[in-house]
């Protein structure tokens, strides 16, 4: 269905007419640096193009008063004077002739957009819009912001298309204040903010943009701030704010131009469905980003089932428990923070340079030889018809005696030709099948093969009866994670077993608090998923396994699955590996008792070497 972006002309016509240095940030510039950046790396060209229409009086009615849209009217035959004194009114706003106008088409763009995406004519998409919306309230503009685009949207969306439930995740260096105006008091729509804070002294320096506030009446737990006290946040505190507060909760239901046209970009990448790039720098959250983590997450435990379970008691804040940059300094490989031997973080072999538009030529590859797969493959999934050498494939096969017979021989040649174009950059991703019975050795072969030819990290997720192959070095080049064994157990730092849970919480828990911060611990360049004999996961739970898993190595997953596997779970897997959403996991569910216990342990045994798992500071004395 493939992504929109939604934009017009028009919006860039307002502008600053006087001096005021608190609001020429704000400028048409914003957008059309984007959009330049977006045509640069070819995406506009890749996304259907709408353009945006107007928001009707009702529409804006659906979270602003009457009179304060009339105010906004009248602006449109104002003299500069009048404009002047009228912004003067409000804060950090300026008001312009098109102002008006302008502030309509940004409304009316999310609305173009929430129809395409809910009645089918696209995945998904983005609006390109301005003046921003998220501080805009009910009766009144501020910090730029004069119809709050988001919130209408979401009102929007329940109204006309009957949505009960919508998540708003609002990612600004400013808290998002209008929106959760609109919104404390409505448990249909869950507010997601991470904002600069530090500790009030940052604007809009609202007391209501802390952790501790949840909402009110109906809404309470519905609204859900993570403020950053200390500046310089990086990627591992993003992806530990992900793993350890949004993600958990959401299963359940000033501006740099530079910056701006390159997140603009990286966003409509994500969505028309390329890769992620890798992370860059040490994947350790400082401790100011833990202490903000662990008080959002103790706000809001009362209100959700996903935190309850887990230990989410408050800790006070002290400068002494952290250094003044608030981040430890990097530690070479065998220091105290990586107890066994580890290649230090370093630019991918695969990956040295991320380029990652246009998309590659071929997505996804699937190796599968079942009569009626390609019924199940979405149209631009390749089915690969060469095979590796014969001679070669025999060479790799010969350690192993269940890969001798000529049918487990024919698919390991098969998932080497595949590997082998995967580590070329010539294939994104992949699927190959193998004999239930030459599960553990196709697996061995393709380590061995993907560590011999260019893989410098490989992640190897095994579910089911999959033991970790005895002759793989311990050189801290493979992370071997087994879902499904008979127990919880850290064999080591590069070896985790854990049974798989028996719930879909439990199997969320797992996933959010073990598999992922590991990985992205780790950072591999190449991803191996292996479904084994008797892994046990229904197709949506291993589609977003796989969609998960997608985010690390620029994409470079490869799934190996039993060649009497159905062709609808080869098909959903393609799907996700090419982009897609995955298919709905059904209702929720707590984690077992048994499932906590069995994540908290290995999370307590790991935690010392894997920094990510860390959702709280350590205090120190």
């Amino acid at each position: 269905m493939g992504t929109a972006l939604v934009y017009h002309e028009d919006m860039t016509a307002t502008r600053l007419l006087w001096d005021d240095p608190e609001c020429e940030i704000e400028r048409p510039e914003r957008l059309t640096a984007a959009l330049d950046r977006l045509r640069q790396r070819g995406l506009e060209q890749r996304c259907l193009r709408l353009s945006a229409r107007e928001a009707s009086k009702e529409e804006l009615g659906l979270v602003h008063s009457p009179e304060y849209v009339s105010l906004v009217r009248k602006t449109q035959v104002l003299g500069e004077e009048e404009l002047q004194a009228l912004s003067g009114q409000f804060d950090a706003i300026y008001f312009h002739p098109s102002t008006f106008h302008c502030a309509r088409l940004a409304a009316g763009a999310g609305l173009q957009l929430v129809d395409a995406v809910l009645t089918g004519a696209v995945q998904n998409g983005l609006a390109l819009v301005r003046p921003p919306g998220h501080h805009s309230q009910r009766a009144a503009a501020n910090g730029f912001c004069v119809f709050n685009n988001v919130a209408i949207a979401a009102a929007y969306a329940k109204q006309k298309h009957g949505l009960h439930r919508i998540l708003i995740v609002d990612w600004d260096v400013h808290h998002g204040q209008g929106i959760q105006y609109l919104f404390e008091d409505d448990p249909s729509v869950l507010y997601f903010s991470w904002h600069r804070y530090e500790h009030g002294r940052f604007w809009p320096f609202l007391r209501e943009s802390d952790a501790d506030a949840v909402g009110r009446g109906q809404g309470l737990g519905f609204t859900v701030n993570l403020p950053w006290n200390q500046v310089g946040m990086g990627n591992a505190d993003y992806v530990a704010a992900f793993l350890h507060l949004l993600l958990p909760l959401a299963f359940e239901g000033g501006y740099h131009l530079e910056s701006l046209a390159e997140s603009v970009c990286m966003t409509v990448q994500t969505l028309l469905g390329d890769p992620a790039p890798p992370l860059s720098g040490l994947m350790v959250p400082c401790q100011s980003a833990l202490e903000s983590i662990q008080s959002a997450r103790a706000a809001q435990a009362p209100y959700w089932k996903s935190l309850q379970l887990q230990d989410v008691t408050p800790v006070p804040t002290s400068p002494s428990t952290h250094s003044p940059e608030g981040r430890p300094p990097p530690l070479l490989p065998g220091g105290p923070m990586c107890k066994a031997a580890v290649p230090a973080p370093a630019p991918s072999s695969l990956l040295d340079q991320p380029c990652l538009c246009p998309a590659p030529s071929v997505r996804t590859t699937v190796a599968l030889t079942a009569p009626d797969i390609t019924l199940v493959l979405p149209p631009d999934v390749i089915q690969q018809e060469g095979s590796a050498l014969r001679e070669e494939t025999e060479a790799w096969a010969r350690p192993h005696e269940s890969l001798a017979r000529e049918e487990a021989l024919t698919a390991l040649g098969k998932l080497l030709y595949l590997l082998d174009g995967m580590l070329d950059g010539q294939v994104n991703s992949g699927i190959a099948a193998t004999p239930a019975s030459a599960a553990a050795a196709t697996l061995d072969v393709a380590i061995q093969r993907g560590l011999s030819h260019g893989a410098q990290r490989l992640l190897c997720v095994a579910l089911g009866q999959l033991d970790r192959p005895p002759d793989l070095a311990h050189d801290g080049r493979t992370l071997w994670l087994n879902i499904g064994g008979k127990e919880a157990a850290a064999l080591s730092m590069f070896h985790v077993s854990t049974p798989l849970p028996v719930m879909t919480g439990g199997f969320l828990s797992c996933i959010l608090g073990l598999v992922l911060p590991l990985a992205y611990g780790f950072q591999p360049d190449l991803v191996l998923v292996a479904l084994g004999p008797g892994h046990g996961l229904q197709g949506p739970h291993a589609a977003l396994l796989a969609a998960m898993l997608r985010g690390l190595a620029g994409g470079r997953v490869l799934a190996l699955l039993e060649e009497d596997s159905t062709p609808q779970l080869a098909g959903i897997l393609a799907r996700v590996l090419r982009g897609e959403a995955p298919p709905s996991l059904g209702p929720s569910s707590v984690a077992s008792p048994e499932d906590v216990q069995a994540l908290m342990y290995l999370r307590g045994q790991l935690e010392p070497q894997w920094k990510m798992l860390q959702c709280r500071p350590h205090l120190v004395a």
